[in-house]
């Protein structure tokens, strides 16, 4: 599977989880499109849930079945690839990595998609730093639930 020519897949190339298994959990999705040697993600799951088969140099898959939306390994992904997503209800959750100052719990932010372009607003429902991650954040943000597979990034307004 190739990313294109901007650096990333289009919403019909990544492996998405099932509707039923978005609404049980949180649940990661990999979307990293670089074939280097790279396997934090895979040391950091606690129960075997992404795997990268034959190849260091292979792109990470999860087992959505598995996956118990730890987040572990979102902090460790040096490319800030991995998304933890959850629909309950009408209502998306998407945990995404951040390395920058952080936002405020409950502030408004632009949401947008994997080209950067804005795709709604969201308010921000999370934000922790767990001690395996060092300095990335982990940015939980509430969304309309149709926006759960688009969503990848958020800007601050202004």
């Amino acid at each position: 599977m190739e990313c294109g020519c901007h650096g990333y897949f289009s919403q019909d190339q990544i492996d998405f989880p099932e509707e039923h298994r978005l609404r049980e959990k949180p649940v990661a999705v990999a979307e990293c499109c670089q074939e280097i040697p790279c396997n934090p993600c895979v040391d950091a799951c606690p129960v075997g849930a992404i795997a990268i088969e034959n190849n260091i140099n292979f792109i990470p898959r999860v087992d959505f079945s598995r996956c118990t939306g730890c987040g572990l390994c979102l902090g460790v992904c040096p490319g800030l690839s991995i998304f933890l997503v959850h629909l309950d209800g009408e209502v998306a959750h998407v945990t995404l990595p951040y390395e920058l100052f952080p936002p405020e719990k409950d502030e408004k932010v632009e949401l947008l998609d994997r080209a950067g372009k804005m795709v709604g607003t969201g308010q921000v429902e999370r934000i922790r730093g767990l001690k395996q991650h060092d300095r990335t954040i982990l940015i939980t943000i509430r969304m309309d639930g149709h926006l759960v597979q688009r969503v990848r990034g958020f800007r601050r307004l202004t």
